[in-house]
């Protein structure tokens, strides 16, 4: 690192420690040249996650918009916001864990409802009436036929 008294390139840690809850590390150096001490900080880069809607737009992935969704979901069910929020977790971890940079809203859709149907039957068939876009009853009924079937 290099150092900001005299710009020397090279520097060795003194003491590192956690900062931020551990998101950062804090660093305090000495320049091998000068004997000049400052701290640097190391936080892990969180590369940006793209979504690609069903129209083909591309906007930042937002986990508040997908947390939303779910609370009106889970709209009078016995759903706490701890289990709503720990799918979002998983969902975002998972599709970061995947090294993917953009995903489709179809993906994170899936993956969503694959969680929510195993928290909540009637908050499932809610998300996915409106992730899925039901035109009509039969459409509706053809996915409580799947979800009966599964049982």
């Amino acid at each position: 690192m290099k150092c900001i008294f005299c710009g020397h390139l090279e520097s060795k840690v003194i003491d590192s420690r956690s900062a931020d809850d551990g998101a950062t590390i804090r660093r305090r150096r000495e320049c091998l040249e000068c004997g000049g001490r400052f701290t640097s900080y190391e936080k892990v880069e969180n590369l940006p996650l793209i979504v690609i809607k069903k129209d083909m737009t591309r906007q930042p992935f937002n986990r508040d918009k997908l947390l939303n969704g779910l609370l009106r979901a889970c709209e009078k069910r016995p759903v706490s916001i701890d289990q709503l929020e720990k799918i979002v977790d998983e969902v975002e971890t998972g599709i970061r864990n995947s090294l993917a940079r953009e995903v489709s809203s179809v993906q994170i859709g899936e993956l969503v409802m694959d969680r929510l149907k195993k928290t909540d039957e009637v908050a499932y068939v809610r998300f996915a009436s409106v992730y899925r876009e039901f035109k009509d009853v039969n459409s509706f009924m053809e996915e409580l036929k799947k979800l009966l079937k599964e049982k």
